[in-house]
This record gives C-alpha cells, structure tokens and sequence, in this order.
C-alpha cells in the first residue's frame, strides 16, 4: 500500500493527499455555501496560548507603540505607527503538520530520506512551503456530540464513532475531504487549571487507516495530537507515522470546533491557506468555515 500512495501522483511528488482536491472537488464544496456566514476555527495566537513543555512559546515584542511618542518620538507630519515581532514555534495552537513533519525507517512521504530535514536548513522535501493554500468540502465529525459532551482523557475514537458522526452528518467522508474531528479536548482543557498534552481522546490507528483508504485530502481535531494519548502498547505515534509518511495525509491540530459544532453543519467549505515558510515542518493556520 505504501508504494502505490507514494508514486500515485509522481516520484517527485512533496503534496501528498491534498492532490485529491482538483476544481471539480473545489467547485462541489462552494456550492455548499447557503448563508454566506464566516466561522474562525482557530485559536487566538498571545504568549498564553498553551504549548507542551518541549516547545518554546508564543513571544511578543513591540517595536514601536504610543509609549515612543509619549517619551518625545518624532511625529513628521504628525503621522504615528506601531508594528510588532511575533517569535513562536511552528507547531502551536491551531497549526497543520507539513508531511516533513514525521516518519519512520528513514523514508519520508513518497521516500524522500529523512536525512534531507536538517536543523540547520529545515526540510529539501516536503517541507509546509510546498503545501499551499486549502480549499475544499470540510465534513465535520462531532463524536463528542455522540457521547453527550468531550470525550475523556486516553478515550481511543474507533471506526464505528467515526460511521456514527458521518451517519449524523449525512455525509460519507469522501475524496479530497478535510475531515474534521470534534472530541471536545480544547473545550475540557479550557476549564482545566494546567493544560496536560500527556492525556488526550483521540483516533486510533484503525480509525486513521478507514479515513485516509477514503482518500481525504487532510484530517484535523480539536486535540494537539489528532490521535489517542497514551498510544496502545508498542507503538509511538502510529496515526501520525502512517497518515503523514505513508498516506501523505496532514494533520491538521489544535482546532476550535465550538461554534461549527453549536450551529449543527456537517459540510461546508473549508479554506485555510499555511505560511509558505521555507523548509519548514509545520504552520500555524487560521482555517476558516464557510456555511
């Protein structure tokens, strides 16, 4: 299986999934738009945004701001102005892995060498740069709805929750689909004193393996790891190394699928468009739920 996805599209292919979604794809999904209404599914970006221990924080500077012309700054023409520096690390809050992101047996996605990400120069191949903008039938799956409110903490999302929300939706999850999974993670962790990246619902392999045979084009989650924390016995990251390395499927991490969720849509038109940093493992990303 993992042949025949790496050389579906070419040897030299660094998209992956995402050369699911052709015009015919694109032009499906605009016709789903009926009210015109815009939904943020991001978080909000500031030094408090949570993050796991390993990775630095949000840091925020002001390079200019009134407190300069308070202290005497020079006002020619009496124009004033303000700009600011944003230092962050590339997966944070509501981010999307590039396909350098993971993988295993020193192959990346379609075999590129694992070698050729450096941190001295980023990612040769399938780095965010080559992903480009996303646009597409966005499907919501809310297995939290399913069970009444968020899923508890190493609550492993199954197949069988996964055909449930698509019955609910009235949507199969289908070819060059951004599928989007609510397990109410962010929500309970929003209550929570201290947020805990060790313990989190998520999908299991097996639920990982049925969507990306569908062929979607991205799978996403309200949770920082899309899949089950702690992971089964023996493994380490399993959806991650078989969706990204063997599938070329992004993950899409850290959603707010609140108000998508409230209003009851199954499909819509997603977009949402990564920063094309050069050989970079990761964005930042502010999708965007058309209704």
């Amino acid at each position: 299986m993992t042949k025949e996805t790496w050389n579906r599209w070419g040897e030299a292919d660094e998209r992956g999934a995402l050369n699911h979604i052709g015009t015919d794809q694109v032009r499906r999904a605009a016709s789903l738009v009926r009210s015109g209404q815009v939904l943020s599914l991001a978080q909000p970006l500031s030094p408090r945004t949570p993050v796991p221990r390993h990775r630095a924080g949000v840091q925020h500077f002001m390079g200019r701001d009134g407190g300069d012309y308070a202290a005497g700054a020079r006002r020619p023409g009496g124009f004033q102005f303000a700009e600011d520096t944003v230092v962050l690390p590339l997966h944070i809050g509501t981010h999307i892995d590039a396909l350098c992101h993971a993988w295993y047996d020193d192959a990346l996605y379609n075999g590129f060498p694992g070698s050729g990400t450096r941190s001295t120069a980023g990612a040769s191949r399938c780095g965010i740069d080559k992903m480009g903008p996303i646009a597409g039938r966005g499907l919501l799956l809310d297995v939290a709805a399913l069970h009444g409110g968020p899923l508890s903490d190493g609550t492993a999302i199954t197949v069988g929750d996964l055909q449930r929300a698509a019955d609910k939706a009235g949507a199969e999850p289908g070819t060059g689909d951004i599928v989007l999974i609510r397990t109410g993670w962010g929500e309970h962790q929003a209550r929570a004193p201290e947020v805990s990246f060790d313990a989190e619902p998520g999908l299991d392999l097996e639920a990982g393996l049925w969507l990306a045979e569908r062929n979607v084009a991205v799978v996403g989650a309200d949770n920082y790891a899309v899949e089950v924390l702690p992971f089964a016995s023996g493994t380490v990251f399993p959806v991650h190394q078989r969706l990204i390395r063997d599938f070329g499927i992004p993950l899409l991490e850290g959603l707010d699928l609140r108000a998508l969720s409230a209003i009851g849509r199954g499909t819509f038109l997603f977009t949402a468009s990564p920063l094309p940093v050069g050989g970079g493992t990761g964005s930042p990303i502010s999708p965007v739920a058309v209704l």
